[in-house]
């Protein structure tokens, strides 16, 4: 009769085989679990006598996962997870007694309207909280994944197997000019922006490489010429507003606060090209109160922003 690798396995060890599964060295597993580094080896152990696998092998920095411990991760974490979600719905979250500091990566031009509406909408519910916003960077992914920072803000991008993704909002392209520049209308063609210099925000990670206004406007043969690239969008507001330069940006940007500007709705064969936006954590944080809440207030900042630019674009 085979061997039941359910009924005969001490459950506590699949705890302590995922978090070596996500920590992937073992001072940083026995830490996270309160016990000593001598019971996490002692545990693998038995887990590789269970599973007749070495699970885990040692090489510079940690440890590898092999193939078996890979697989064996993916199929029975959402199971845990649920569990783990199951037993701890009973603990109500409480953000008045949050008294931690919470530093949050965004990319720039999310930045633009998140630091100062996010900031007032989670002090007022998590007062002794401390926020801290940095641009994100070629070494986010990293930073998330070592718990230096908590959570990041930005497109689409490729993320490592250790990250978890989830969508907040979904953006529509607008141009961005100086109130007084010669085009003037409630929606643009790359044909209208002809002859006029692009000044380009840098969102690290998603457009090193590539300026997406500018592709579009060579697909439709017209030449496009980027004048100015920043990481810094106050740096290309200043641009736009003392040249004819025009700033690709969103339904995100904060128009309402730059009365000198105008935003135009930017189509793309006659249709609004759209983008999205989400948050990025580590795995180990897809059912913590703290990250369900963090995301709940991100995207309700965000959509009010849209929806304020909605408004404004109708009056």
């Amino acid at each position: 009769m085979n061997k039941n690798l359910f009924f005969s396995l001490d459950l506590n060890l699949l705890r302590t085989f995922l978090v070596l599964n996500q920590e992937r060295n073992m001072r940083k597993a026995s830490k996270r679990l309160f016990v000593s580094q001598p019971a996490i080896s002692q545990a693998l152990q038995k887990l590789r006598h269970h599973f007749d696998d070495e699970l885990f092998v040692k090489v510079h920095g940690g440890l590898e996962a092999t193939p078996f411990a890979i697989e064996l991760a993916n199929a029975i974490t959402p199971h845990l997870d649920g569990l783990a979600a199951s037993l701890n719905q009973a603990e109500e979250f409480n953000p008045l007694s949050l008294t931690l500091n919470i530093k949050i990566a965004v990319s720039p031009i999310v930045l633009a309207c998140l630091s100062g509406a996010l900031f007032h909408q989670l002090q007022q519910q998590a007062p002794n909280v401390t926020i801290e916003l940095v641009a994100w960077n070629k070494n986010t992914f990293d930073e998330i994944q070592n718990d230096e920072i908590l959570l990041g803000v930005n497109y689409d991008n490729e993320f490592p197997k250790q990250i978890y993704r989830k969508h907040l909002v979904d953006l529509t392209s607008r141009v961005i000019v100086r109130h007084d520049h010669p085009v003037n209308k409630p929606h643009v063609t790359a044909h209208d922006m002809k002859g006029f210099d692009i000044a380009s925000i840098i969102t690290p990670g998603w457009n090193d490489d590539f300026i997406l206004a500018a592709e579009v406007m060579r697909r439709e043969g017209i030449e496009a010429n980027v004048k100015f690239r920043t990481e810094f969008t106050m740096a290309a507001v200043e641009v736009i507003t003392h040249t004819d330069l025009f700033m690709p940006h969103s339904n995100l940007f904060p128009i309402q606060h730059y009365p000198h500007l105008r935003s135009m709705l930017a189509l793309v064969n006659g249709e609004e090209l759209q983008y999205s936006v989400f948050t990025y954590y580590h795995n180990k944080y897809r059912n913590n109160p703290l990250i369900i809440w963090l995301n709940e207030q991100i995207q309700s900042v965000l959509r009010a922003q849209i929806d304020n630019n909605q408004s404004l674009s109708a009056s």
